[in-house]
């Protein structure tokens, strides 16, 4: 169900996505040998978008799950549910509270710099570069996936739940690098005021799961998800030991 959800998440926000990663779908060098080749270098740079969420899924899922072993599962489940359904709810809270703009200007300076220099080649190797370092720019999606990823309290559920989010952005982006800006402004709109609610859904969710009310699937009971130590140091990658 919790896979399921940042599915949605990222096909609903991949409208959104259009504005925001169109312009570089649209640019990127795809070669015109043949469709298929064309489709083949879409995916390539689509999933280097999915593979950077992964690694950030991953690092926020092993923050995660430390304060799992620390005991607080489900108080992380609750609160990164209540901080999703909060943001759609009352946006004007965290608006100019921290200016992400400002405060990693730098950062994407670079990224953007490095994203012009392959812009200028034409390989599959390039593309997939292309697809990494726009998975680093700023975006509000993503960071109520990582939202999500904190709140599986795991490592390997973090970057699962990261990639799948990424996976429901391929079609969108996939069809816009191909056959470029297949809806209309208005009708773009229309479709990008469901995120809110999908983000109220997914809060719900994780906020269900961290009251462990012992419905299947949907709120387990405590002890189905809570992690022993030793299991929960074993799945810990030994560089972080």
């Amino acid at each position: 169900m919790i896979y399921l959800s940042a599915l949605t998440l990222g096909l609903l926000g991949s409208f959104h996505c259009v504005g925001m990663c169109g312009p570089i779908a649209l640019a990127i060098p795809l070669k015109t040998d043949s469709w298929l080749i064309r489709i083949l270098g879409g995916l390539i740079y689509n999933i280097g978008r999915a593979v950077t969420y992964a690694i950030m899924g991953a690092v926020f899922g092993l923050l995660g799950q430390g304060l799992v072993m620390s005991g607080f599962q489900q108080w992380v489940s609750i609160i990164m549910g209540a901080i999703m359904i909060v943001s759609v709810l009352v946006p004007n809270l965290y608006k100019n509270r921290f200016d992400t703009e400002k405060s990693v200007f730098g950062f994407v300076g670079k990224v953007k710099v490095g994203l012009r220099k392959l812009f200028t080649q034409s390989s599959h190797f390039s593309l997939f570069l292309i697809g990494l370092l726009n998975g680093l720019l700023p975006c509000g999606l993503v960071y109520f996936a990582i939202a999500g990823a904190i709140a599986t309290g795991s490592f390997y559920s973090g970057s699962l739940f990261m990639f799948v989010f990424g996976l429901g952005t391929i079609p969108m982006l996939l069809a816009v690098s191909l056959i470029g800006n297949l809806i209309t402004l208005e009708l773009r709109k229309k479709l990008t005021r469901v995120i809110p609610y999908a983000i109220v859904f997914i809060g719900v969710l994780f906020i269900l799961r961290g009251l462990s009310l012992g419905i299947p699937y949907l709120s387990p009971p405590e002890k189905a998800m809570t992690i022993p130590v030793e299991q929960a140091e074993e799945t810990v990658p030994s560089c972080c030991h």
